[in-house]
């Protein structure tokens, strides 16, 4: 038995039980030993019935009566009777109807969570129920709870871990003496040992520390590692042409931020030197990044290179084509653009003056990675907001130069100082954290549904002076099993009833993008006043008259999405409004609270992390791939700590491949957060 043995070879283990791991993707011995608890249930302290306090609390008793009934559209609430030789509670479970099959065996079980007050009397509320028959010999202890993923029971995880037990043992080290010494850490072994067979909560928190360190370390040493193979790459050496920029200043109608300048300086310095630019542009939602790199792209093409500007949407293009294309005309740099609606002979056209150099700056969407498009010689690439293309999306556009360009990735979405550090590790960083001058805050207030009236009597007095109005809902087409709002539904309802004497516009991520595009430049040229529209809004849409944006079912987006939303007004000298409706008239949510109460981008990117984890800040996809278990990317104290001794494992040229584990697993970050 090994650690790549499939886990067919341990005992218990049969063709049943390894297609039920195999679901959860546990296939290895491996696989399971790293499997991870997410929390505890503390046996220890067992109370009887007639003893029970409000709190925490655990009891043995058998269930008496048991039933399930629907409350609410959405919501089923089981409720039983619990009994032990000393009295009976009640406890509850909401949405949780199999409690039902679990509970009528007659058995006796230990039940564990909070007793309080509720719906008129003390209950057990959303308890934890384990079976004694299938508990552990010792009761009197804490127990790991695991993951149930695609139906995995933590009572088999647990048998099958004690046959592993020796194996655990006898696990070889993946942390240098030297870290382990630095940072006082529990050895492998006796970390992995203690998180699946805890004794004492101290002493687990102490094993978890290590487990989260060692997550941390690897990520932080691929970090370190592709920014020492980055400063191996030859790119271009373009040269600063200080009355290039200055024309460019000049021209500009209005006054660059400090933060732009600062941001404009940091990109023109980095241009000059042989390492290709690997940066970030970090900046709120208007802070004006587009503005920055058009200047850079000025630059670039009077030295003779092209710039490639990819963006996520065809609308997105075509607004950064239109802007840049004022900007740098005057000084007779030429920009095109490249959508999938360029076709025929005047895409033909427009790939023949990509290769010929007579278009300096080519601003597309993913079309600008086809094997058809040849440049001439490409100096400079922008992705904006980046995280929305896979990494190879982004090695495509980088390839088709022939040494490697600069490059600058822009995103709206401000990025916490843990994710700087960790995930966006290799990458040097300029940060927009002024918006330009004359633009007003946004007024933001949550709104109960109880009050649409006067919610919509604020709306029309705003669009009686001339301004324009976003409706966000979140559905396409109604769902009588649904309570959210949905697009088509509500444009029908506003249109035939509170604003049938406005004219409005709708907008889905199902319409063809030609008809997307038409919706959006009629609300851009004032010819809607209300666009219902889903979030296919949320990034770059730039329409300056509007000033009121309204999102139903506030409470159901992510915090992050909801700054970007809110982001679509404010975007000129007139006072804007967003009004955050909830889903009912219940207490508003502490992410609401957070939108409400700030507009800063980067402390509610600070706060998303803490609420809601790092999946929406860093997209999706990319964070599933880290594969972080354990350890927290807002815990900044232990990344600082980490960070020191992965800088210090690099400048120790510590050979690494005396720890075969963390060679490997450093490895497969460096591919994953590789940005370039």
């Amino acid at each position: 038995m090994n650690l790549l043995s499939p886990l067919e070879k341990v005992k218990g283990v049969g063709i049943k039980t390894a297609e039920q791991f195999a679901a959860a993707d546990l296939t290895t011995v491996d696989d399971l030993i790293n499997f991870l608890p997410r929390g505890y249930e503390d046996f220890s302290h067992i109370t009887t019935i007639s003893g029970i306090r409000p709190g925490k609390a655990t009891i043995k008793a058998r269930c008496e009566k048991i039933s399930t009934r629907p409350v609410r559209r959405g919501l089923r609430l089981t409720t039983a009777t619990l009994a032990d030789d000393t009295g009976k509670l009640q406890a509850i479970w909401f949405n949780q109807p199999y409690r039902e099959t679990q509970l009528k065996s007659g058995e006796e079980f230990y039940f564990s969570g909070e007793f309080e007050f509720n719906y008129n009397r003390y209950q057990l509320t959303n308890p934890s129920a384990e079976k004694i028959s299938d508990m552990p010999v010792q009761t009197d202890r804490i127990l790991p709870i695991y993951r149930s993923i695609k139906g995995l029971k933590t009572t088999l995880v647990r048998k099958i871990l004690a046959e592993l037990r020796p194996l655990i043992s006898m696990l070889p080290e993946t942390l240098p003496s030297s870290v382990i010494a630095n940072e006082n850490l529990m050895s492998r072994k006796t970390a992995i040992m203690t998180v699946h067979f805890p004794d004492d909560e101290q002493i687990v928190k102490k094993a978890r520390e290590r487990l989260e360190f060692e997550e941390l370390f690897q990520l932080l040493l691929a970090s370190q590692l592709n920014r020492i193979e980055n400063a191996k790459l030859v790119g271009w050496q373009i040269p600063f042409n200080q009355q290039v920029v200055a024309d460019f200043v000049k021209q500009l109608p209005f006054a660059l931020t400090g933060a732009q300048r600062r941001a404009a300086w940091e990109i023109i310095q980095d241009l000059e030197k042989i390492t290709p630019m690997n940066r970030l542009l970090q900046g709120d939602v208007g802070s004006g990044k587009t503005v920055v790199a058009g200047l850079v792209a000025c630059q670039v093409a009077r030295a003779g290179f092209q710039t490639a500007i990819m963006a996520p949407t065809e609308i997105l293009a075509v607004q950064h084509a239109e802007g840049l294309a004022r900007l740098l005309q005057p000084f007779g740099v030429t920009v095109g653009l490249l959508t999938g609606s360029v076709k025929g002979v005047a895409r033909q056209t427009l790939y023949d003056q990509i290769a010929a150099g007579t278009v300096n700056v080519v601003v597309g969407t993913h079309a600008l990675i086809q094997e058809t498009v040849k440049f001439h010689k490409l100096g400079f690439v922008v992705i904006d907001e980046q995280h929305r293309f896979g990494v190879a999306q982004r090695q495509q556009l980088l390839n088709k130069s022939e040494h490697m360009p600069h490059k600058l990735a822009m995103t709206a979405t401000p990025i916490p100082r843990s994710l700087a550090l960790t995930v966006y590790g290799e990458l040097d960083i300029s940060i927009l954290n002024e918006l330009p001058s004359g633009r007003k805050p946004i007024a933001t207030k949550i709104w109960s549904p109880n009050s649409k009236a006067q919610l919509y009597e604020k709306i029309d007095a705003e669009l009686a002076t001339g301004r324009q109005a976003y409706i966000i809902c979140s559905l396409i087409e109604d769902n009588p099993d649904n309570d959210v709002k949905s697009v088509q539904a509500e444009h029908v309802k506003l249109q035939n009833s509170v604003f049938k004497h406005r004219r409005i516009g709708l907008l889905h991520g199902k319409l063809k993008p030609a008809d997307k595009d038409q919706v959006m430049q009629k609300f851009a040229k004032g010819e809607y006043d209300i666009l219902v529209s889903t979030t296919v809004v949320e990034v770059g849409v730039d329409v300056p008259n509007a000033t009121v944006i309204v999102i139903e079912n506030a409470d159901r987006f992510g915090l992050s999405q909801l700054h970007q939303l809110r982001g679509r007004v404010g975007r000129s000298s007139h006072q804007s409004y967003c009004y955050l409706v909830t889903s009912t008239s219940a207490k508003p949510t502490q992410r609401l609270r957070e939108v409400e109460k700030s507009t800063d981008g980067f402390y509610l990117a600070e706060a998303d992390l803490k609420l809601r984890g790092p999946g929406e800040i860093y997209g999706r996809s990319q964070h599933g791939a880290l594969n972080l278990q354990i350890a927290s990317l807002a815990d900044t104290k232990l990344i600082a700590r980490a960070q020191k001794q992965a800088k210090a494992f690099v400048s120790d040229n510590i050979d690494m491949l005396q720890y075969k584990q963390l060679a490997t697993q450093v490895q497969y970050y460096q591919r994953l957060t590789t940005l370039n």
